[in-house]
Parts: structure tokens; C-alpha cells; sequence
């Protein structure tokens, strides 16, 4: 995902009406912008943090089968979606991020709708990781696996955490370089101690016995488990898109930094399961969150299995921060094009939006009883329809609006884009499929919740009961902001 040529400015550009054309209410953030490595590893932390919470998918799908996830899966979805997320993000680098892509594209109402799914969605999934935390934790520190305790545990991670994020994007990008390379580190010493015991036989078995002796049961695949868990652990690559005016010169960062960061990804999840799987006999019932753990105790004693859960540990904080900051960031820029009240936009003197970090603070505690994989399940169900309406809008602009200034432009033609986009939607059906009824149901009502959320807001913002960013006028009004 190199920097291509930039189209010159002499060129007419196609003269698309922006949502960046309001009348800025307040004044512009002298907070500092984030440089090209925090940038890599907020992105890594919003997409992974490590192979932690891989180990399910083992389970689910045997040892060939996750091998070969964490192969195809990228190529497929992970790499498409930084594409998009970078030819997009350098069209409108601003912190509404995917929200502003749609609107252009569809008007605002689908914005809104895109918006409100992805901010639940980015909440639900924050609820993971002071779960995972204390399930890596727990091996060292066993009372915080239930009762009171962990109710307790899960409240101060988040006010602690919350309270980081508050003081600055940063300050979250650099803790995020430091927790990387800590979380990191480990892994490579594991993959190192686990060299001599390697049996690449143990890589083909499955759910029957193994590959090569044709003993392959299908049947017994938890596909569900199996494709929530790889896609999960793999997305979210546009969730950068909603910091992108927070970016030191977005135009050249950003597509570096998701070229870098999807490299990273990659690396990460296929050595240290390359080595895990290799070194020791595979009990599918035993890879479970945390099993990483197990086998560095095995390939490198106690010492390694502590470094690792301490790790998991850490790794956890650096996904919150990273996650909690797109998620407010969104709200701010949300409300900076007319679509949320003015309020919401309010920073603090970090340069931080402070209600917008309030509002994802609350909405993770209030999820946090859910289980792992209930949360799972229902996060991908909302991120799927966000995904499907994002690459409707990317085709769209391509042929609305092709000759519109894109400094970041994947090099393909309209075909050649709308060819790129068919296996992943594919995959979003197929996750879709295999979603429980809970889960569907559950997601049904949050779609509709926001269906009906965006009238009783133009009917709060057309009362002038709550003051909402005034917006310029421009010729096409209908994409920008809420509503007149």
C-alpha cells in the first residue's frame, strides 16, 4: 500500500459538496498530532494487540484450519479493508472518519445510521478487554476469576484506563508503541524456546485427525466460533478513519501507517501460532483465552508463562485505549457535522472530547457481564452492516465522483475495486448466517433503535431545544449534516 503518485492540484476537481464546509463553533485543538509510529500501533491495537484471544479459533477449527485462517482471512478482508480505509480517510481527513464517507455517498441519514452502529459496535467490543485481562491475570492472581472481586477489578480497569485516555491521543499513541514492544517481546522468546521441539506434522491436524491421512471431519467445526473469532481478531481497520484529523500530515501517515500495522498483524498472529501448535501435541478442548500461557510454561518454564500473562495483560490496556479513543472521537466528530448536539463536541484541555469518552466509559461497564463470545458474536453482527454500507459508499464515490482529489487511490479501476470488495461481502453474509437468533435479534433492535433515533433528533434540532453546529450553506444541502 505504497504512496502513489498524488493526482495534481491543477486538475478540476470533481466539486463534491463536504461535510467539511460547517462553520467550526469551536476552536481548533493545539493538542499535539500523532506521528507515523503511534499511528502504527494505535491501528495495531485497534485491529489486534497481539495473538491474544486467538486460541479459540484452534479450538473452533482444529490447527490446519486456524493456520489457514490467518492466511486467507487477511488477504480476503484485512488488506481490502485498509485499502479502503485509506484511499477514504485521505479524502476526508477529518474525525467523523466513516460517518462522513457515507454521507457523502448517501446522505445523511445512512451516515448517521453508519455511525451509531460502528460507535456501539467499537463500545461492545471495549467490553472485551477487562475480561480478557483478568482471564490472563487470573492464572497468577486466582480470585480475580469471579464473585465481587472481578466485579470490582472490571470498574477500576475501566476508570483507570478511561482516565489515560482523558488525558490525551498522545499519550495513548506512545503508551501504546511502549505496551506493543512489552506485549511483544515474549512471544518472540516462545516462538525461539519452541524452535527445537517443532513437528510441522502438528500443523495439518483438524478436527478429525489429520490432513494428510484424509481422517478431516468437517462436521465437528464450530464454524461460528471459528469465523467470529478470525474476524474479530482481524478487523476493525477502519476504526482509524475517526482520528485521521488528530493525524500529522494524514495524506502520507495514514497509508503507511495501515501498510505497516497490517505487516504487523500478520507476523504476529502466524509465528507464535506456528510455534505453539508445532511444539506441542494439539488438545483442541484445551486452546482456550489464556492457552498461550500454558504453552510458554511448556517450551520455557514458569518464568516465560508469567512474562506472557503479564503481557496479555498489558496488551488488553493498549486495545481499550486504542479502541476508547475512536470511539469518543467519533461522537466528536459526529457532532462537529451537525449529526450529534453541539455539546458533544466540547474537548478538554488535553484536546480530548471529554463526553464522548464519558458516554463509551458507561456503555462498556453496562456490557461488561456479557461473555466472551456473546460479545463477540454481537459486535461483528453491527460491524457487518457498517462494512456492507462502507464498500457500497467507497464503489459508489469511485463512479460518482472519480475525479475528485484522492491523495491515497488503490490502484485499480472501478472493476477492479467492485472485484476487491466481493469476497469480503461474501464474508459478511456468511458471518451474518451464522449468527444465533440471539445475536441477530439483538442487532435487529439496535438497527431500528437507530432508524428511529435520527427523526427525534432532527425534531430536537428543528425545535431548537439543543444547539446543534450551524453549517454553512453550499448548493447540495442534503449531505451535509443531519438536516436542515
Amino acid at each position: 500500500m505504497g504512496d502513489l503518485p498524488i493526482q495534481s492540484k491543477d486538475k478540476i476537481e470533481d466539486p463534491i459538496p463536504s461535510l467539511l464546509s460547517y462553520k467550526k463553533t469551536e476552536k481548533k485543538s493545539s493538542s499535539p498530532k500523532l506521528s507515523l509510529l503511534p499511528l502504527v500501533f494505535l491501528i495495531f491495537y485497534e485491529v489486534s494487540g497481539g495473538p491474544f484471544g486467538i486460541e479459540d479459533c484452534v479450538e473452533a477449527g482444529g490447527a490446519f484450519l486456524s493456520i489457514l485462517g490467518f492466511i486467507v482471512f487477511p488477504l480476503i478482508w484485512s488488506i481490502p479493508e485498509a485499502f479502503i480505509t485509506a484511499e477514504m480517510g485521505t479524502m476526508f481527513p477529518e474525525n467523523g472518519g466513516y460517518v462522513v464517507w457515507i454521507t457523502q455517498a448517501f446522505g445523511p441519514f445512512w451516515g448517521f445510521q453508519q455511525g451509531l452502529w460502528k460507535w456501539i459496535s467499537g463500545v461492545i467490543d471495549n467490553a472485551l478487554y477487562p475480561l480478557l485481562f483478568l482471564d490472563y491475570l487470573k492464572f497468577v492472581v486466582p480470585c480475580v476469576s469471579e464473585g465481587p472481586v472481578r466485579v470490582v477489578s472490571v470498574i477500576l480497569i475501566t476508570v483507570i484506563l478511561t482516565y489515560l485516555n482523558y488525558r490525551g491521543l498522545t499519550v495513548v499513541g506512545w503508551a501504546s508503541v511502549g505496551l506493543g514492544c512489552f506485549s511483544l517481546i515474549p512471544f518472540l522468546v516462545m516462538s525461539a524456546f519452541a524452535l527445537p521441539m517443532l513437528d510441522p506434522h502438528r500443523w495439518l491436524s483438524g478436527p478429525g485427525s489429520n490432513w494428510l491421512a484424509h481422517d478431516f471431519d468437517l462436521a465437528s467445526v464450530d464454524w461460528s466460533t471459528y469465523l467470529n473469532t478470525l474476524f474479530w481478531n482481524l478487523n476493525y481497520w477502519d476504526s482509524v478513519s475517526t482520528l485521521v484529523g488528530e493525524v500529522h500530515n494524514p495524506h502520507k501517515t495514514l497509508p503507511r501507517a495501515l501498510l505497516l500495522a497490517v505487516l504487523l498483524v500478520m507476523v504476529v498472529y502466524l509465528v507464535p501460532l506456528l510455534a505453539g501448535i508445532g511444539a506441542i501435541e494439539v488438545v483442541r478442548s484445551e486452546w482456550r483465552d489464556g492457552y498461550f500461557a500454558k504453552v510458554a510454561l511448556l517450551v520455557g518454564g514458569q518464568w516465560l508463562g508469567w512474562w506472557i500473562e503479564i503481557a496479555a495483560a498489558l496488551s488488553n490496556m493498549g486495545m481499550f485505549e486504542a479502541e476508547m479513543s475512536s470511539d469518543s472521537f467519533q461522537i466528536l466528530g459526529m457532532a462537529e457535522c451537525g449529526m450529534l448536539p453541539a455539546f458533544l463536541a466540547s474537548k478538554s484541555r488535553y484536546g480530548t472530547p471529554t463526553l464522548g469518552i464519558l458516554a463509551s466509559a458507561t456503555g462498556i461497564l453496562l456490557l461488561s457481564w456479557l461473555s466472551f463470545q456473546e460479545i463477540i458474536a454481537a459486535e461483528n453482527y453491527l460491524y457487518c452492516f457498517g462494512m456492507l454500507v462502507e464498500f457500497a459508499a467507497f464503489i459508489w464515490l469511485r463512479i460518482s465522483h472519480p475525479n475528485i482529489h484522492r491523495p491515497y487511490r488503490v490502484p485499480l479501476g472501478t472493476v477492479g475495486i467492485i472485484c476487491m470488495c466481493i469476497p469480503p461481502t461474501i464474508l459478511l453474509v456468511c458471518m451474518m448466517v451464522f449468527a444465533t437468533w440471539k445475536v441477530t435479534i439483538i442487532s435487529l433492535v439496535v438497527a431500528f433503535f437507530g432508524f428511529a433515533m435520527y427523526p427525534c433528533l432532527a425534531h430536537v434540532k428543528q425545535k431548537d431545544w439543543v444547539r446543534f453546529v450551524v453549517k454553512l450553506d453550499v448548493d447540495d444541502d442534503a449531505h451535509i449534516g443531519l438536516m436542515n
